[in-house]
């Protein structure tokens, strides 16, 4: 059942499933919470209570926003942990990783953890040699058209790039409702201003954050030609020893939607370890 909280600037639309400690799920640019639809429920039956949240401008959630940066988006992600009554696990996927690394830099007393899914959570650069890597210089190609043109056509494109190999049963039903919403006025004029906002403000506040962090990446994640390097560079960021990569085999940008027994399994026992040190 969709939910309201109204926030500064708008309202935000979010669903809660399950009982128990709390887990919110914040999704990539362009998307929805439906993006978690395979591991919400493999989370509530984990034992917590979990919320997946459509970000400003995406899914339920109103159009009109004066920011799309990372630092607006915790805002409202800390803002309904209040309502919920926190403290959360806090799960950030592609830009909204960046969003969770603000969110727990800024207020400690409210996330517990943070799991971040191939995060843009640092200012990001090409190396030389990057644009001889394939997968990377096609997706950026048309990661560059949608946000350029605004093409929803591009998009699709670039979505059937970012999930390599393995597809989600559900994957026709995925892209069609992605589509069906970038269509919808003001849709994808979030995306391109979340494109268009630099993950700068993330990377400042990474060696400030307290609580144990998990970086998950695919090692075909077409968004980086080395994307163990970035994850590695993220943990590296950190305070030393609160930070921890997980790659997954053959997952590209969106680990979640194609691997989701394994990186429900992988946050589960996260948590689980997180809760046993404390």
């Amino acid at each position: 059942m969709t939910e309201h909280l109204a926030v500064e600037g708008g309202t935000i639309a979010y669903e809660v499933t399950g009982v128990g400690p709390l887990i919110v799920l914040a999704h990539g640019m362009g998307d929805s919470r439906a993006a978690y639809r395979a591991v919400v429920p493999r989370l509530a039956a984990g034992g917590h209570r979990v919320a997946a949240v459509d970000l400003r401008g995406c899914g339920e959630s109103d159009v009109d926003w004066p920011s799309w940066s990372r630092t607006a988006v915790a805002d409202d992600l800390l803002a309904l942990i209040r309502r919920l009554g926190g403290p959360a696990a806090l799960v950030g996927h592609s830009f909204s990783g960046g969003a969770a690394t603000i969110a727990a830099a800024r207020e400690p007393s409210l996330i517990s953890s943070v799991v971040e899914l191939a995060p843009f959570t640092r200012k990001q650069s090409i190396r030389p040699g990057d644009l001889r890597v394939r997968r990377y210089r096609r997706a950026m190609l048309r990661l560059l058209g949608a946000g350029v043109l605004g093409s929803v056509s591009l998009w699709r494109s670039y979505l059937d790039l970012a999930y390599p190999g393995v597809k989600p049963a559900h994957w026709t039903e995925r892209l069609d409702r992605v589509d069906s919403l970038l269509r919808e006025p003001g849709r994808m004029r979030a995306l391109r201003g979340m494109g268009r906002s630099a993950p700068t403000d993330a990377g400042a506040l990474l060696g400030d954050v307290r609580c144990p962090v998990l970086v998950v990446m695919g090692t075909l994640d077409p968004d980086w030609a080395d994307p163990h390097a970035e994850g590695s560079a993220i943990v590296d960021a950190l305070p030393a020893g609160l930070g921890r990569l997980e790659m997954i085999e053959g997952a590209g940008h969106y680990p979640h939607d194609q691997f989701p027994d394994r990186v429900a399994s992988l946050v589960l026992d996260f948590l689980r370890s997180d809760a046993a040190r404390a």
